[in-house]
């Protein structure tokens, strides 16, 4: 398959209407719905709501045996930690309706190969070398679901898998709220394998297997069907896919975290063993709660907010244009948009996280690396290679910054990532028994004092990771040691990124005046004054204690104008920005007491693929701050002269007034 276009026959897939409708209970359809959310479960946009903006906050946790071994214990005592994270998720008015939570266990082959041989008749073959997950069905429809199974199997079967059957997952919905039961879906598991390593009979053959291009065809046929349900070409809005891999799975719902292990029956089964169970418990800040999402996500679970989001989303989107891959080839084409439409924060981080790792340039904690950076620019203890790395990094993509704590997996790697602010709080524990309980909170499960041997907090950009293949901790510092080791990036950064002071040093050899020109006009009469907004009033007192003092001035006086957007006078470009930040429990940052997390870096020129490594990712321009000095600015207009590969263009980006709004569009454009 791999490198051959695959086109999907939408001609071939049964038609389903969308018209059908969510019963109402208890006034939860009174407002208007969001058709394109998942089962319609957030209202539409209207107002100053926007659901593009929602984020959440939550309690997270993992228990891991460290050297890989598998039993119900380690599902079973995550019990007890995802119910101790009750008090950092939420409920609605009912409190049988939760904000979400879920678990991610490895595969529970024991269990599953019971099932599947008394309920399909099919015999599993060894672990690894089959693919399941829970996937969410519009309720009491028995018709859609029907087609949508057949949509799953021909689009499988068209990557060379074969979904040797189905099985109804085990729930009790009787414990379910109002909210959460008016959007139950009906629940079941696919059984996915390679084709020619199964066959075609009840049992495998034992034919050629590769892992990698086995789980990269499982990502391609999840994305494939995701593109058929957004065209609504037989899958309605309520199909949800929460994990379909080899290693791991994800059981998650509408639910409150005491509710999970009572709905899905599974986990409380003596067969269900596992080596790690990753909890998480959502309490959805200024968002609303969705069987979808849920946490975990395929691969990680988060607490916090990506603040970036917005700006993370738009990058992945822009640079989607100049990615290739050697593993995927032609297929990739198949996967944009990398971000799946209507996802929460998390739900976008998890999607590019995905990405890197499936690609298989980079391992998992390579590629958190990669997202979530320690403070490395002004960190003078930093060892050079790492943070060559991170400088390397950082001319792929911009970071994912919360404050937000990360939990991850793919089933051999387990591990918790802080992200650089430290604004949220991680405990873990190791005992004699081998095993690791990692914790938004100390406490969250009994351990007798006499076993542990070793116990302390994840500090900011640290990351906590067992390597259950090997079976041991992995040191942060060893960890990152061998990662900034791969490749010489010191010497691709030197070679390539290209510094400010660099580039006006070279510039000025070639006799071209940089410093500004000053001219006798007063500054009262110039145009441009009034172009951009500025009054002698803002100059006197705001711009003149500037320049002299180096500081902002001081006053106290109201501020009732406008917002920008809304004003009827010119306002400063300036007046149109502002910072979002954290909507939960964040303290005010300090941008000069806590300037090692502080950086006003940024990266210029052609994006590089981010599904590679290689030097000429490392060919960018890295301004100091995004706001330049005149001479700064003239050394760029005349790039060419100092690099003859970098050629660079004035726009003008002005448009004649009098062609109003039609005259604005056809100049943005242009």
């Amino acid at each position: 398959m791999a490198g051959t276009p695959f086109v999907i026959p939408t001609s071939d897939l049964p038609l389903v209407s969308e018209t059908a409708s969510y019963e109402n209970i208890d006034g939860f359809n009174a407002v208007k719905r969001d058709k394109n959310s998942w089962a319609a479960s957030l209202p539409a946009n209207q107002g100053l709501y926007n659901n593009e903006n929602e984020k959440d906050s939550c309690g997270v946790g993992f228990i891991c045996h460290i050297k890989g071994e598998r039993n119900h214990k380690i599902v079973s005592d995550a019990r007890q930690l995802l119910c101790a994270m009750t008090h950092r998720g939420a409920t609605g008015a009912d409190s049988r309706d939760g904000d979400g939570a879920g678990v991610m266990t490895g595969i529970p082959h024991e269990l599953f190969k019971r099932e599947v041989e008394m309920d399909i008749g099919c015999i599993l073959p060894e672990l690894g070398e089959y693919a399941v997950g829970n996937v969410f069905f519009k309720k009491n429809d028995p018709v859609q679901l029907q087609n949508q199974q057949g949509i799953f199997t021909k689009i499988a079967k068209d990557l060379g898998l074969r979904v040797i059957g189905w099985r109804e997952v085990p729930t009790d919905g009787t414990i379910l709220g109002p909210a959460a039961s008016s959007r139950e879906p009906t629940i079941l598991q696919p059984f996915v394998v390679l084709r020619n390593h199964y066959g075609d009979g009840n049992s495998s053959q034992n034919g050629p297997f590769d892992a990698r291009h086995f789980e990269r065809q499982l990502y391609v046929l999840r994305y494939l069907i995701e593109m058929v349900r957004i065209s609504s070409s037989g899958l309605s809005k309520g199909f949800y896919i929460c994990s379909l891999a080899s290693k791991n799975i994800v059981y998650k719902g509408q639910l409150s975290p005491p509710q999970v292990y009572n709905y899905y029956h599974d986990l409380n089964h003596v067969l269900y063993r596992s080596h790690f169970t990753l909890v998480h418990s959502r309490f959805s800040t200024n968002t609303f709660p969705s069987w979808d999402r849920a946490q975990p996500m395929r691969w990680a679970a988060h607490n916090g907010e990506i603040n970036t989001v917005r700006g993370n989303k738009n990058w992945m989107r822009a640079r989607e244009g100049v990615l290739s891959s050697q593993n995927f080839g032609d297929q990739l084409d198949l996967l944009y948009p990398i971000i799946e439409t209507g996802g929460s924060d998390s739900a976008a981080f998890d999607n590019v996280l995905e990405l890197l790792v499936v690609n298989g340039v980079v391992t998992l904690p390579e590629a958190v690396m990669m997202m979530i950076p320690e403070a490395w620019q002004g960190n003078e203890h930093m060892e050079p290679e790492k943070k060559a790395f991170y400088n390397w990094a950082a001319c792929l993509q911009e970071p994912w910054d919360g404050p937000a704590l990360f939990t991850f997996s793919d089933g051999r790697y387990c591990g918790a990532n802080l992200d650089r602010n430290g604004l949220r709080p991680c405990r873990f524990i190791i005992t004699n028994e081998d095993i690791m309980v990692c914790a938004s909170e100390v406490g969250a499960i009994y351990i007798a004092p006499e076993k542990v041997v070793q116990k302390g907090r994840l500090k900011p950009g640290r990351m906590l990771l067992v390597d259950t293949l090997e079976g041991r901790v992995v040191d942060d510092r060893e960890l990152k040691r061998n990662t900034a080791s791969k490749q010489n990036f010191a010497s691709w950064v030197e070679s390539h990124v290209l510094q400010v002071p660099n580039i006006i040093k070279r510039v000025k050899r070639s006799n071209i005046q940089l410093e500004p020109v000053l001219d006798d006009s007063s500054l009262s009469t110039d145009p441009r004054l009034l172009s951009f907004g500025f009054t002698l009033e803002q100059l006197h007192l705001l711009m003149l204690p500037m320049v002299t003092d180096g500081k902002e001035a001081l006053g106290s006086m109201g501020n009732d104008a406008p917002l920008a957007c809304m004003a009827t006078q010119p306002r400063l470009i300036y007046d149109y920005f502002r910072q979002l930040f954290a909507q939960v429990t964040n303290p005010p940052i300090d941008p000069i007491r806590e300037s090692i997390v502080m950086s006003l870096e940024a990266y210029v020129g052609p994006e590089g693929n981010l599904l590679d490594m290689k030097p000429e990712q490392c060919h960018r321009i890295l301004l100091p701050s995004p706001i330049i000095s005149i001479e700064e600015m003239n050394a760029m207009k005349n790039l060419k002269s100092a690099y003859i590969t970098w050629p660079s263009r004035t726009i003008d980006i002005t448009f004649p007034k009098a062609e109003g709004l039609p005259g604005y569009q056809l100049a943005l454009e242009r």
